[in-house]
């Protein structure tokens, strides 16, 4: 029986973004390295970086990667199989598509007769079909706790008072949230996919958090969704090594300690022409030295000397380095010379920042960020740069970097994010250990 086997198999099927495909990869690795063999599953655009750069040897030969084929038409050809680059109009065809893939994936669970899978929140046919197959699912939430107790809580109680004060928005704020879990696809919105999701998978739930972080939230959403939360941690990568990073590394070796702001939106985020100049202002007022990544979407022909305003990159001089696309994100951040991250709030972005202990100023922009961005202001690590009417202000990106770098109103936030790095870092891999034994167990209850 496939529960005897001495390498257990899991199949793991994340949604079609790098924010997501990021997180299930370095899951994948984890559990490679603890004699589980791995089948990542997604589409060919997708897996073709990860191709390029999984790492040969000893443990990642039981990683396998499986090509999953989405229908293709003339608005969504191959390359539109992700959500990189993708116009924002042809996110629910997306949706639809990779839903419509539901055969192909049957197919797969068919050939490969895995012991388990593992998926993401926005397909709740993957544990139908997994159930049909009789495997046993479970779901893996790329997000905060908080964030998805969040969301959980209004779905399912939308007058009821949510009970951490911390999270208070705007009205209009909030309505944007519903109007997200709304959002239909072929016919079922956001919610349903979500909550669909949770009510599948098995007796518990992995989410890429900390309890040193997140107790309550998780805690919470244990009682809403009636599933255990087994938290995996931060699933980190590990830092690049490219020739190219060595200029930046140099000159950031010339920089006093914690002097110096990162500043980056994360991979799928392209600021507008009026963001870009409220921050290049922003960082100039603030006199703060700086390494700021710029990204323009893959559609665009802009020059960066053309997005940035006019005689920045010459009054900034050696105090500051803009990049472009792309700079080795935990590299930077695990450099002492680091001392804010000017971060989107992305989740994966914000755990990075904890665990090389780095406060964040915190500048969401959609999707879950805002919220993340609460919890990191209420837990002590970061501030939070505030719009004037829906925008930013560049007098304020200062003046939050100035506190949280420089200044003695940020000195608590600063000494609370080194204290969480430790703990952090003192844990090791405890919660990716424990999610294995419960895996484990799933698997030979089966």
């Amino acid at each position: 029986m496939a529960s005897k086997q001495h390498s257990p198999s899991v199949l793991m099927l994340p949604w079609l973004a790098h924010g997501h495909m990021s997180p299930f990869l370095e899951l994948a690795k984890r559990l490679a390295e603890r004699n589980f063999h791995v089948y990542l599953c997604s589409t060919p655009i997708n897996l073709k970086p990860i191709r390029k750069t999984l790492p040969s040897g000893q443990i990642f030969p039981s990683i396998q990667l499986i090509d999953i084929h989405l229908p293709s038409s003339p608005e969504l050809p191959p390359h539109f199989h992700t959500t990189k680059d993708l116009p924002p109009h042809l996110m629910s065809d997306l949706k639809t598509a990779f839903e419509m893939a539901k055969p192909d994936f049957c197919n797969i669970l068919t050939t490969l007769k895995p012991n388990l899978v593992i998926y993401d929140f926005l397909q709740p046919w993957a544990p139908e079909v997994a159930r049909e197959e009789n495997i046993d699912a479970v779901l893996f939430l790329t997000c905060s706790a908080s964030t998805c107790a969040f969301l959980d809580h209004f779905c399912e109680n939308p007058v009821l008072e949510y009970p951490f004060p911390a999270f208070e928005f705007p009205e209009m704020e909030r309505q944007k949230f519903i109007g997200f879990m709304d959002d239909i696809s072929n016919g079922v919105t956001n919610k349903e996919r979500y909550l669909g999701c949770l009510a599948r998978s098995s007796s518990i739930v992995l989410i890429k958090t900390s309890r040193e972080i997140e107790e309550k939230y998780i805690d919470y959403l244990s009682v809403l969704t009636g599933k255990e939360m087994v938290t995996v941690g931060p699933l980190l990568q590990d830092p690049t090594n490219k020739d190219e990073d060595t200029v930046i590394m140099e000159w950031l070796s010339k920089q006093e300690a914690s002097s110096v702001v990162f500043v980056s939106f994360g991979s799928e985020y392209f600021l507008s022409k009026e963001e870009i100049e409220e921050i290049a202002y922003g960082l100039e007022l603030s006199k703060v030295s700086f390494i700021w990544v710029v990204r323009f979407h893959g559609g665009e022909r802009i020059r960066l000397d053309e997005a940035l305003p006019e005689g920045f990159q010459e009054r900034a001089g050696e105090r500051g380095m803009v990049l472009e696309g792309w700079a080795p994100q935990a590299k930077i951040l695990g450099h002492s010379g680091i001392g804010g991250f000017v971060s989107h709030c992305g989740w994966s972005s914000t755990l990075e920042g904890v665990m090389f202990g780095v406060p964040i100023i915190a500048m969401p922009m959609h999707l879950d960020q805002p919220l993340n961005a609460k919890l990191v202001v209420e837990i002590g690590i970061g501030m939070e740069v505030m719009r004037e009417n829906g925008r930013f202000n560049r007098e304020e990106v200062a003046k939050v970097i100035n506190e949280v770098v420089v200044e003695e109103e940020g000195r608590e936030v600063r000494k609370k994010v080194k204290e969480l790095s430790e703990r952090m870092r003192e844990k090791g891999d405890e919660e990716v250990d424990l999610a294995v034994k419960k895996l484990v167990q799933l698997v030979r209850e089966a």
